[in-house]
């Protein structure tokens, strides 16, 4: 028996999708701002994009996906970074269209400090909740996205 999904209207008139909304751009602003606090001029698609690659090389299209943003914006975003001296851009030796990109030495030591900037704004939001709460919150939400995920495909 397929589950008919639970339809709650919070006491706040907020609605999940513009709650989920209100959160992201919390935190997109509250880390702009710690970035700024710590003297990194970045934005949240620049740290995305720098977390990524601190994970390995990636292509245009993938940090495009992981930051939202239109591979053209991409592009010109790696633009700054790369004039800073953070990433590179590196031919395929085995697709000449292709472009792998990386950290370079500074965007792996910057990445580790702006890390921590990552790690105080996740503990701001989830203040006031237990270890095990803020667990539930992560698990609930990734339930939620692949539940819509799944639709999509």
């Amino acid at each position: 028996m397929k589950r008919r999904p639970v339809i709650c209207t919070p006491a706040s008139g907020s609605s999940l999708g513009l709650l989920i909304r209100q959160v992201r751009d919390g935190i997109w602003a509250v880390l702009e701002k710690e970035l700024a606090q710590t003297g990194h001029d970045l934005t949240f698609s620049q740290f995305i994009t720098i977390k990524k690659l601190a994970d390995g090389m990636a292509s245009v299209t993938d940090l495009a996906r992981v930051a939202e943003v239109h591979p053209g914006a991409m592009t010109r975003l790696l633009d700054r970074l790369e004039a800073r001296g953070l990433v590179v851009r590196q031919a395929d030796p085995g697709d000449r269209r292709a472009l792998h990109i990386h950290l370079t030495d500074a965007g792996v030591g910057i990445w580790k400090d702006i890390q921590q900037c990552g790690e105080r704004v996740l503990e701001r939001a989830t203040a006031g909740m237990t270890e095990a709460e803020s667990s539930e919150l992560m698990r609930l939400l990734e339930q939620a996205r692949d539940n819509l995920t799944s639709e999509i495909d």
